[in-house]
């Protein structure tokens, strides 16, 4: 095993290498507006489709999402339209539902067929 000496030497190294590429790498941010990460409460504008992926929603907005999206597949003219949840446990997927069975606009509902996602997407019909 080399002595530690080398190992500091070559973390100094690395630091001297990584301060050059990325002068900026560890250095405090100055204010909230160099935030990477910004609490933005913005609407996040999506293409109406016939078929949503949830996968990029956070549970607490899923009820929203499902419903507005539902609300512009109707204005728009869909018959039907999925709703992907993914399979994991189930848990997202009960929630869907839960929103699917009270929600107006609903003629019913099931799993996807095996090749549009099986039970890990849901497939809408919806009214009118």
């Amino acid at each position: 095993m080399p002595p530690k000496s080398c190992y500091i030497i070559l973390f100094a190294k690395i630091s001297k290498f990584t301060d050059t590429i990325f002068p900026n790498l560890f250095a405090p941010m100055s204010s909230e507006n160099d935030d990477p990460f910004p609490e933005n409460d913005a609407p996040v504008i999506i293409p109406i489709e016939d078929s949503l992926d949830l996968h990029t929603f956070s549970p607490k907005e899923l009820k929203a999402v499902v419903e507005e999206y539902l609300f512009q597949c109707h204005q728009k003219g869909f018959k039907e339209v999925r709703i992907i949840h993914g399979r994991g446990k189930g848990v997202q997927r009960q929630m869907v539902r839960t929103i699917l069975e009270k929600n107006p606009l609903v003629l019913r509902f099931e799993n996807a067929l095996p090749e549009a996602g099986g039970w890990g997407a849901t497939r809408v019909k919806l009214r009118s």
